[in-house]
């Protein structure tokens, strides 16, 4: 849970909202807060353990290729380079225990653009 704290609090730049401990003390649920939405990371039982063929997630970034950029800085490598998609451009990450994630930036056109 340390080397996933690291990566989604220190490399993507979420803000941790929400930390819970079991009894043991260990740390089994870490929430980050996204613009009023919550991202949950988990490892609370032993059906809830990461692995690659686990749940993925999709990030919104305002410049992909700075967000790609940023990544390779610290050493991680896109899994899909930049894509090219009718409403948005995507590229595939993997966290430090393999689980996917999207990040995508949506195109002027995307009917949720905002600018």
């Amino acid at each position: 849970m340390e080397r996933a704290r690291h990566f989604y609090g220190k490399i993507l730049g979420l803000n941790e909202s929400d930390v819970i401990t079991g009894e043991n003390g260990e740390i089994h649920w870490v929430e980050y807060d996204i613009q009023g939405q919550t991202l949950a990371l988990a490892a609370a039982s032993e059906q809830w353990q990461p692995h690659p063929q686990g749940g993925g997630v999709s990030l919104e970034v305002a410049n992909l290729e700075a967000a790609i950029e940023h990544l390779k800085s610290h050493g991680i490598d896109p899994t899909m380079p930049i894509g090219d998609f009718p409403i948005c451009r995507i590229s595939l990450i993997s966290d430090p225990d393999g689980n996917g994630i999207a990040l995508h930036q949506r195109k002027s056109h995307h009917p949720d653009f905002s600018g």
